[in-house]
């Protein structure tokens, strides 16, 4: 049984830990409840964190001049100096962090859907936009993980989300042994994962890895993160996991029957149809890595990323355009 390290996810503390919402109720999220067994969860309150009382009055995002800020329209506060001064001590304070879960449409929390006015008494908004801590977020954590809970909703969001908070929790590993050998096994334990995202980085990984220019572990190991992150930086395709798949099918072409082949084949086509899913292609492909005792690609993370209790294939149907 695969073993997996426990990523470090910050989410929204009104999400199952606290009634901590503006009109002071606790938001229950399955996600979350679900999640929390397998990863060490950072909770956190912004709006709190700053002085706002629960419950409290509503505060927006306003932006004048192309500037933006935090605006209490009942009392006149202005908090946008706070919020941005919590932001970056809270952020600066983490040791680590794979991910981020965070509020949708909050001033505080919404990463991209946060309601923009022009000023604080106008009741209609110009537009939206990025919530003050969510911003400070994207810029110190530009490769980690951040998605809100109504995003995660969708199940090749969700997928692609845990996918990532889970590599970059086996490479926080590779960081911490600070060894070639580290180094070359996450890479070789990982390479069909980085092929289904993006082959070109994937080559670009192995190059790093192969250090022809004998440059310290150290440097080599901080050039690999930032090509890892930007591996990961986008959602796979689906054209993309067939390629992997054909790829995966490989290994054992000279061990299948013409009709195993033909039904492989079959799937295949189904999947990139959109009438079933990846999982069912994978098990094909786990079944014959068992009955062929096929060592590297057991070792493949691809054919399992994240712990099985996390695998939920409701959707939601929001968000297909990535």
């Amino acid at each position: 049984m695969r073993k997996f390290p426990k990523p470090t996810v910050v989410t929204s503390k009104c999400f199952e830990f606290d009634a901590c919402r503006y009109n002071g109720v606790m938001i229950p999220n399955n996600f979350v409840q679900r999640l929390e067994p397998f990863v060490k969860f950072v909770p956190v309150c912004p709006e709190v964190e700053i002085g706002l009382g629960v419950p409290r009055d509503v505060i927006r995002v306003v932006e004048k001049k192309g500037k933006k800020l935090l605006v209490q329209p009942t009392t006149g506060k202005e908090l946008s100096k706070q919020m941005y001064k919590f932001a970056d001590g809270f952020l600066n304070s983490l040791n680590s962090v794979d991910g981020f879960i965070l509020k949708s449409r909050s001033p505080s929390c919404g990463i991209k859907d946060a309601k923009v006015y022009s000023d604080s008494e106008n009741p209609s908004p110009i537009g939206r936009g990025t919530g003050l801590f969510a911003e400070k977020v994207l810029e110190k954590y530009p490769g980690v993980a951040v998605e809100d809970e109504g995003r995660l909703m969708n199940f090749t969001i969700r997928e692609h989300f845990l996918t990532k908070i889970y590599t970059l929790a086996r490479f926080r590993e590779v960081k911490k042994k600070n060894t070639a050998k580290a180094l070359v096994e996450f890479q070789s334990d990982n390479k069909f994962i980085f092929m289904s995202y993006n082959q070109r980085e994937m080559r670009r990984l192995g190059r790093i890895v192969g250090n022809e220019n004998r440059e310290p572990i150290e440097n080599v190991i901080s050039e690999y993160e930032t090509h890892l992150q930007h591996t990961l930086s986008k959602n796979p395709r689906r054209a993309a996991h067939i390629n992997t798949l054909m790829h995966a099918l490989g290994y054992f072409s000279k061990k299948l029957t013409s009709k195993e082949k033909a039904y492989f084949l079959d799937l295949l086509e189904n999947y990139r149809n959109h009438k079933i899913p990846l999982s069912s292609v994978l098990t094909v492909l786990e079944s014959w890595i068992i009955k062929y005792d096929e060592e590297y690609l057991a070792r493949q993370t691809f054919f399992e990323p994240y712990p099985r209790e996390l695998v939920e294939i409701s959707d939601s149907g929001k968000g297909r355009a990535l």
